[in-house]
């Protein structure tokens, strides 16, 4: 009669604590980084007991648990990293290129069209070089595009600046989790594989890995009770409950540099958000090289222009510099006074230097042509980092769908899952309450 209580306890205590495992599910359905749980039971080995002068085949022993499991897949957990870091490299590089070609500025108000109307002014003062008006306009347009060249060095100078900071953001962002790591990995090695707080620091694992892996490109290993192994390019990160935390930092030049906290320096990231805004931030460097080279091209066509050209004043005085700078970001126009605009040649033509600048300030190799092929380069590029990025979003959502099919909670599975469970639990408790009906019995009977 014994067999019956041990029996029907054993079905209460597995049923209830499978219960509870549908009541986490149910309670967690829209918890990040929760992976639905299960309880596996196994026979209870009581049955297999042998006695002197007992019949072992008829001995039952009931059930007990064997452990609480997860639904995980690791091939699925690892794609989704992936996905998820290429995605982040993705996002970072297309805003900020967004943001460079905002920066660039190829509208109404950019150095390109500005540019344009400049050498349009000219050719309408090449009409009539005495008009003094046309004079005024043509010396504003060219210190309307001084002024352009200045506003987009500062804007792009800002943009490095954004970089960087988001940089500092990430490099926030994956210390943390090196931490959380580091911590996970010492509670792991003294929790006990199979249990609900086993399961619960497996979960804590996996997100932080998620959030290291979408702004870092690390190395990933699996050791003793799923503790986890971090390296960057050959650099541990995590070992065991130690972490090296990492730091990066803003060059001169607006590109980034990355090393340990420690100042060991480190290879540049290839991808992840860190790796994305490593790439962007030498994108902005290379633009911000590429605008001082044609300012610096600028003030000196423009200046030598000039410099070929005599007044209409009494007597005539070559031209004077028009421009100085050697930047964008310091370029000035430096004549005001309309009189002071050499529009004659030196035979005498009135208009004759005027009519040169189809020939020397326009064409091949000019400055307009090349801020032309700037605008284009960088469209192409900014062009080819939005497909990319369409494709990565694709990617990490059919990642995260396939492993949401494993891991997720369907709350209508849930439901059935704990109506069965509750029929089961109902039966062992009428197991033991027949037990208890048939031991009252027998001893009335005594």
């Amino acid at each position: 009669m014994s067999d019956l209580f041990v029996i029907g306890a054993s079905g209460t205590r597995a049923y209830r604590a499978a219960m509870g495992a549908v009541s986490e599910n149910i309670a967690n359905a829209n918890t990040d980084g929760y992976s639905r749980r299960s309880v596996t039971t196994i026979e209870s080995g009581a049955s297999t007991a042998t006695m002197a002068l007992y019949i072992s085949r008829a001995n039952f022993g009931g059930t007990q648990i064997a452990g609480v499991n997860r639904a995980t897949d690791p091939y699925l957990d690892t794609a989704v990293r992936l996905t998820g870091m290429a995605l982040g490299s993705s996002t970072a590089r297309m805003r900020w290129l967004t943001d460079t070609e905002t920066a660039l500025n190829d509208t109404d108000t950019g150095i390109g069209k500005l540019m344009t109307g400049m050498f349009q002014n000219m050719d309408k003062l090449a009409a009539s070089p005495g008009d003094t008006s046309l004079r005024v306009t043509t010396l504003d347009s060219i210190s309307r595009v001084a002024e352009a060249f200045r506003q987009t060095a500062a804007e792009l100078d800002s943009a490095s600046t954004g970089i960087a900071t988001e940089a500092q953001a990430s490099v926030a962002n994956i210390n943390i989790a090196l931490d959380q790591l580091a911590n996970i990995n010492g509670s792991l090695l003294r929790a006990q594989p199979g249990t609900s707080a086993y399961a619960q620091l497996l979960d804590s694992r996996d997100a932080a890995l998620q959030q290291l892996s979408e702004n870092l490109n690390v190395d990933i290993s699996f050791g003793a009770h799923d503790s986890v192994q971090i390296s960057f390019n050959g650099q541990t990160l995590v070992q065991g409950d130690a972490a090296t935390k990492v730091a990066v930092s803003a060059n001169p030049n607006g590109t980034l540099a990355f090393a340990t906290s420690g100042g060991t320096a480190l290879t540049a990231p290839a991808n992840g958000t860190l790796g994305g805004l490593f790439s962007a931030a030498q994108t902005v460097t290379d633009r911000r090289a590429s605008l001082d080279t044609l300012a610096q091209q600028f003030v000196t066509d423009m200046n030598a222009w000039h410099a070929q050209g005599l007044t209409t004043t009494t007597p005539s005085t070559a031209g004077a510099p028009l421009l100085s700078g050697t930047s964008a970001a310091n370029m000035t126009a430096l004549i005001t006074d309309p009189a002071a605009l050499a529009t004659k040649s030196a035979d005498g033509t009135l208009n004759g230097n005027l009519l040169t600048v189809q020939t020397t300030l326009r064409g091949n190799g000019s400055v307009e042509q090349n801020w032309t092929a700037l605008i284009a380069t960088h469209a192409n590029l900014l062009t080819a980092t939005k497909a990319e990025q369409t494709t990565a979003q694709g990617r990490a959502d059919q990642a995260v769908a396939a492993r949401e099919a494993v891991s997720g909670v369907d709350l209508d599975m849930e439901a059935a899952d704990l109506l069965r469970l509750q029929q089961a639990f109902s039966g062992c408790a009428k197991i033991l309450q027949v037990a208890k009906e048939t031991v009252d019995s027998i001893l009335k009977l005594i």
